[in-house]
C-alpha cells in the first residue's frame, strides 16, 4: 500500500486518499463518503424499495385496485365506531339506522381524504373517523338528562319508525353532532394560524403516551360486552385473523411462484395478504362460520338463551329492508344543538388527535419516498383535518376524522406510495357509501364478532400509545413516575366522579356538566397531568425523549423536492403564493431565495460531472496513481 498526498477538488492535499499499487482507480475520502451516506440515509432505505413514491402516477388499473385494498385494511375502524356509538344513542335495536350511520360515515370520510390528499398535508394518507372522539362522546352521553330511556333497551318495545324513538336518538345525535362542530372550529384555528408548532414544543413522548393509551383503555367495558356475548366466537374471530397471519409465509411463497410465471400480473405481488388486514381476513372467516352454524340451527333460536346474538339473522332482515341507493347529506339528522359540556369534552379528543396526526404524517413520508413534512404542509394537515370534523359534525357521523395509522402501514408493504393511490381510496369510499345495501351488510354483523373486533383494535391502539415510550430513558425514576401516575390517575379518577358525582355539584348546571365530562374522560385526566408533571419536574431533552423524538424534524431536504411534494395544486401555489406578504401565512409553501435558485443547479452539475467521471474511469485504460 502507498500512501501519498492527493490533491482534492479545490486543490488542497488530501492525504486520506490511499491508492494501492497496481490498481487503476481512486478512492473517496471517509469522510467524504460517510457524508454521502448520511445525507442520503433515509432515502436510501424507503425510496430504493419504493415501487411508486408519493408523485408517481401508477396505472389506472392499480390505482383502483390499491384504492380499494387502503378502503378494506380501514373497514375495521370505520365499521367498529359506528357501531359502539349505537347503544349509547340508543339505537342498539336499529340496526336499519346503524346501517344508514355507517355509510354516512364512510361518504364522510371519501370527501375528508380527497381534501387533506388534494389541499392538505398532501401525503397519501387516508382520513376517517377517530377512537379519540368515542371517551368524551361516551362521557357527553352518559349525563343524567342523555341516559337513553329504559324502554329503548327492551326490542319488543321499540318501533323504529315512531316518531317518539327517532326523536330519542336524534335528539342525541344533533347535541354530538353540535359540540363537534364547535371543537373543530379550534382544530381548524390551530391548524391554519401555525399554532400546532408551538404547541408540540410542550408535548413529547410522555404526554403521548398515556393519552393515546387511555384512548382504548377505558373501553374495556364496551369490548367485553359485545365479546361476552359468546366467546367462542369472538375469540374465533381474531385468532382467525393470527392463523392468517402466521401463514402468510406460506402465501407470499405461492404469490412469488404465480409472479415468475406472469410477472405481468403486477397487481398480484402488492395486493399481499398481510396488507389486506389479517383482523378483517379473520372477521370474514367467523362471518362464514356462524352463518353455517345459523343454518344448522347450531346456535339456539331464544333471544333470551346466551348465545343467541352470534346467529348472523339476530338483527332481524336489515338487509332487505335497506335502500340500495341513499345520499348522505347535511343535516339529515336535524339542526345541531350546542352544549358547553360537549364542547369541552371533543375538545379534548381533538387536542389528542391532532398530536396522533401530526406522528402519521411523518411515518406517512418516511414510508412514502417523501422528505420530512415542513411546518406549512403540518398546519395545512391539521387545519383540513379541523375541516373534516366540522363536515363529519354536519353530515351526522357521531364521530370526526383522522389520520389513518392502519393505512401508513400499508404504504410499507405494497411498496406504493402513490398518492393518487388514496385518491383512488377516496373515491371508493364516496361510492360505497352511496350504496345503502352496504351499509346495511356491516350493521348485520353479529354481536361476538364485533366484540373480538374491538378487542383487537383496542389492545393495538393501547400497544401504540405505549410504543411511544421507546424515545425515553425508562431506567429514569422520573419518567417511571409520570408515566405510571398519568396512566393510573386517569383509570381511577373517572371511576370516582363516576360514583360520586354529587360531590363536584357546584349549582350551576353547566359548569357541572362541563366538569363532570372533563374529569370522566380518561383521556384528559391522564394526558393533562402528563403534559403538566413532564413539564414541571426537572429532567433533560434526551432523558425526556424530546431529542430522538424531533430527529425526523430536522433533517436537511432538497427544497426543490419539497415545493414539488408539498406545494399546493392547480397551479395556485404559483399564482397565489408569489407575492412577499403571502409568505408569512402559516400555510403558503416557503419559496426558494434567488441565490439558492442559482446555486442548486450548479451544485448540481458539479455533483453530477463528479459522478460520471468517477464511473468513467475504471472503464478507460487511464492510470490514475501519482
Amino acid at each position: 500500500m502507498t500512501h501519498s498526498a492527493v490533491k482534492d477538488v479545490n486543490g488542497l492535499e488530501n492525504p486520506s486518499f490511499m491508492v494501492e499499487d497496481g490498481d487503476q482507480y481512486s478512492a473517496l475520502s471517509e469522510l467524504d463518503a460517510e457524508g454521502l451516506k448520511e445525507k442520503k440515509k433515509d432515502q436510501g432505505k424507503n425510496c430504493s424499495t419504493l415501487v411508486y413514491s408519493v408523485t408517481d402516477i401508477p396505472p389506472w388499473y392499480l390505482c383502483i385496485l390499491l384504492g380499494i385494498q387502503h378502503y378494506l385494511t380501514a373497514l375495521g375502524g370505520l365499521v367498529a365506531i359506528p357501531l359502539i356509538l349505537s347503544k349509547e344513542l340508543c339505537l342498539q335495536h336499529d340496526p336499519l339506522t346503524q346501517g344508514h350511520l355507517i355509510s354516512t360515515i364512510f361518504f364522510v370520510s371519501g370527501i375528508c381524504t380527497l381534501l387533506q390528499v388534494l389541499f392538505g398535508v398532501r401525503l397519501p394518507i387516508l382520513q376517517g373517523g377517530t377512537f379519540a372522539f368515542l371517551t368524551p362522546t361516551l362521557a357527553m352521553l352518559s349525563l343524567p338528562n342523555w341516559r337513553c330511556p329504559a324502554w329503548t333497551q327492551n326490542a319488543s318495545q321499540v318501533n323504529a319508525t315512531s316518531p317518539e324513538f327517532i326523536e330519542v336518538w336524534q335528539s342525541r345525535m344533533r347535541e354530538l353532532q353540535g359540540a363537534i362542530m364547535v371543537a373543530s372550529c379550534f382544530q381548524i384555528f390551530v391548524g391554519f394560524s401555525g399554532l400546532i408548532g408551538f404547541l408540540m414544543r410542550f408535548i413529547g413522548p410522555l404526554t403521548i403516551a398515556p393519552t393515546i393509551t387511555l384512548v382504548a383503555l377505558p373501553l374495556f367495558n364496551s369490548a367485553g360486552d359485545e365479546a361476552g356475548s359468546h366467546w367462542g366466537v369472538s375469540s374465533i374471530s381474531f385468532v382467525g385473523g393470527l392463523l392468517v397471519y402466521c401463514f402468510q409465509d406460506l402465501f407470499n411463497l405461492t404469490q412469488l411462484l404465480i409472479n415468475s410465471l406472469f410477472h405481468q400480473l403486477y397487481f398480484l405481488s402488492v395486493l399481499s395478504l398481510e396488507s389486506l388486514s389479517p383482523v378483517l381476513l379473520g372477521l370474514a372467516i367467523t362471518w362464514l362460520i356462524c352463518f353455517a352454524l345459523t343454518v344448522s340451527n347450531a346456535f339456539p333460536s331464544d333471544s333470551a338463551v346466551y348465545g343467541y346474538l352470534a346467529r348472523t339473522d339476530s338483527k332481524g332482515d336489515v338487509l332487505s329492508q335497506a335502500p340500495w341507493f341513499r345520499f348522505p347529506y347535511p343535516g339529515q339528522w336535524g339542526v345541531p344543538t350546542i352544549s358547553l359540556a360537549g364542547i369541552f369534552g371533543i375538545i379534548a379528543g381533538v387536542i389528542s388527535s391532532m398530536v396522533e396526526s401530526v406522528g402519521d404524517y411523518y411515518a406517512c413520508a418516511r414510508l412514502s419516498g417523501a422528505p420530512p413534512p415542513p411546518k406549512h404542509a403540518i398546519n395545512r394537515g391539521i387545519g383540513v383535518e379541523g375541516i373534516g370534523c366540522l363536515l363529519a359534525g354536519a353530515w351526522g357521523t357521531g364521530n370526526g376524522t383522522t389520520s389513518y395509522s392502519e393505512n401508513v402501514g400499508a404504504l410499507g408493504i405494497t411498496r406504493v406510495g402513490s398518492r393518487i393511490v388514496i385518491v383512488a381510496g377516496g373515491c371508493v369510499l364516496l361510492v360505497i357509501g352511496i350504496f345503502g345495501k352496504v351499509g346495511a351488510v356491516f350493521a348485520s354483523i353479529p354481536t361476538p364478532l364485533i366484540g373480538g373486533l374491538l378487542l383487537v383494535m383496542f389492545g393495538i391502539i393501547t400497544a401504540v400509545g405505549v410504543s411511544n415510550l421507546q424515545y425515553v430513558d425508562m431506567n429514569s425514576s422520573r419518567n417511571l413516575f409520570i408515566f405510571g401516575f398519568s396512566i393510573y390517575a386517569g383509570l381511577a379518577i373517572p371511576n370516582w366522579v363516576n360514583k360520586n358525582s354529587q360531590v363536584l355539584e357546584t349549582g350551576i348546571l353547566q359548569l357541572d356538566q362541563v366538569i363532570r365530562v372533563l374529569l370522566t374522560t380518561g383521556m384528559f385526566v391522564g394526558g393533562f397531568l402528563a403534559f403538566m408533571l413532564d413539564n414541571t419536574i426537572p429532567g433533560s431533552q434526551e432523558e425526556r425523549g424530546l431529542l430522538a423524538w424531533k430527529e425526523t424534524c430536522q433533517e436537511e431536504c432538497d427544497e426543490t423536492r419539497v415545493l414539488e411534494v408539498y406545494g399546493l395544486p392547480f397551479g395556485i401555489g404559483t399564482k397565489f403564493c408569489t407575492s412577499s406578504w403571502v409568505q408569512y401565512l402559516p400555510t403558503c409553501p416557503k419559496r426558494l431565495s434567488g441565490s439558492k435558485r442559482k446555486e442548486e443547479p450548479k451544485s448540481f452539475k458539479q455533483e453530477n460531472s463528479f459522478k460520471i467521471n468517477s464511473e468513467r474511469e475504471p472503464e478507460i485504460d487511464i492510470d490514475t496513481r501519482i
